[in-house]
């Protein structure tokens, strides 16, 4: 694994050294896009707007539009905007993880210990892990503010980027069910369903099978086999046939 971040957590007074890794990897197929004429791969061109030719990425620069005219910034300006955050993550309190609502959580990293920060780290993941709880911070990866949560994950250190509040939409725009009336007998057969599938979770049991059965095709097809298209009609429960349809599944 390559190291996508390196830095520092800050713990009280005590830095200690960490590289970050990825946690994931996507499990989907990596599909070209080609020309259906001849299955050639079809290429992007950073072209310049007004005259039509490419740019290289040597003269490629990030701006912002204000008042109508483009600020261009340069890799000074994300430093000086916050140089502790590039190279900090500060753990400003520490919290429950179950406090935290699923709605927050983005993606995992792995954090190591850089070298001489190991005894530092091994304190930091044994704390958190008598005290149950997970340090709260944030740092700047590739020019982007992150709130991050540091929370002990078997034996090492793992990191969670949050979302904040404000990149949460408000719900209230949604169309929600209204004084609707559930029978008891509807309530009842629904929680006898629920545990009659109930089960401790296991992760191992779920796999990609769209992706399993998306590379079965691409192998028929190379053998020259064509594959053919079910039909699938989701035939949606109207409110008169919930009860029947509760009995069924039960049966």
């Amino acid at each position: 694994m390559r190291a996508i971040w390196t830095g520092a957590i800050g713990f009280g007074l005590v830095n200690i050294p960490i590289k970050i890794y990825s946690a994931t990897q996507s499990s989907s197929l990596d599909l070209d896009m080609l020309d259906r004429k001849d299955k050639s791969n079809i290429k992007y061109k950073r072209v310049n707007e007004t005259t039509g030719k490419e740019v290289s990425w040597d003269n490629i620069v990030k701006g912002y539009l204000l008042n109508e005219q483009y600020i261009v910034l340069e890799s000074a300006d994300f430093e000086e905007a916050s140089p502790e955050k590039n190279k900090m993550i500060n753990l400003h309190s520490f919290v429950k993880t179950e406090e935290i609502d699923s709605i927050y959580f983005e993606t995992p990293y792995y954090l190591e210990p850089a070298k001489g920060g190991e005894k530092a780290y091994d304190l930091l993941l044994k704390a958190l892990t008598k005290s149950k709880t997970a340090g709260l911070g944030s740092f700047v990866m590739r020019n982007v503010e992150n709130l991050a949560l540091v929370k002990p994950h078997g034996n090492f250190l793992l990191l969670n980027k949050l979302r904040f509040e404000e990149e949460i939409r408000d719900s209230e725009e949604l169309h929600l069910p209204q004084n609707t009336k559930i029978k008891k007998e509807e309530m009842d057969m629904a929680l006898q369903l629920i545990k009659q599938h109930s089960q401790p979770f296991d992760i191992s049991k779920y796999k990609n099978e769209y992706t399993a059965e998306l590379l079965k095709i691409i192998k028929q097809k190379a053998k020259g086999k064509h594959t053919s298209i079910r039909k699938i009609n989701v035939e949606h429960t109207k409110s008169s046939d919930l009860l029947a349809k509760l009995k069924a599944s039960l049966a």
